[in-house]
């Protein structure tokens, strides 16, 4: 019998944290998509809803109806380029930041649900590999 190739075991483990994700982002009646989004705003605001698209690993038309969610909820708010007056950039609310405080431990147990069989050592060199392995698809350098 054949070994699983190394694409299908990491598609597995994304579908495994997406629905440990989905049970704990539930009652906050947020996606993982979502929920991804708000933590790119978190990391790095003003961002042009194609460039969080980039950031969130969604399709542009994906992001776009996103924002507009995320917007409705007061999540997040679209606002004037300081850079350039005529683009709207995107940037987290107060709520939006609310939003993530209150999620991040149960978000944080399901990573540290993921690691549990693996040392520290193990895990960094799990996180470094993902890292090298992701910049190799990449045009540009992981974030």
């Amino acid at each position: 019998m054949t070994r699983p190739t190394l694409l299908y075991l990491i598609k597995q483990l994304e579908l495994a944290v997406r629905s440990r994700l989905d049970e704990v982002l539930r009652p906050a009646a947020i996606t993982p998509l979502q929920y991804t989004a708000l933590t790119v705003l978190e990391r790095r605001s003003d961002l042009s809803t194609a460039a969080l698209a980039r950031n969130a690993f969604v399709t542009d038309q994906s992001a776009a109806d996103m924002v507009v969610v995320l917007e409705q909820r007061g999540l997040i708010a679209r606002l004037p380029d300081p850079g350039d007056r005529r683009r709207r950039v995107l940037r987290l609310t107060g709520e939006g930041a609310a939003l993530l405080d209150r999620l991040r431990d149960e978000v944080a147990a399901v990573e540290e649900r993921m690691l549990g069989p693996l040392s520290a050592s193990e895990a960094e060199e799990l996180r470094r590999c993902i890292v090298e392995c992701r910049a190799a698809l990449s045009d540009r350098p992981p974030r």
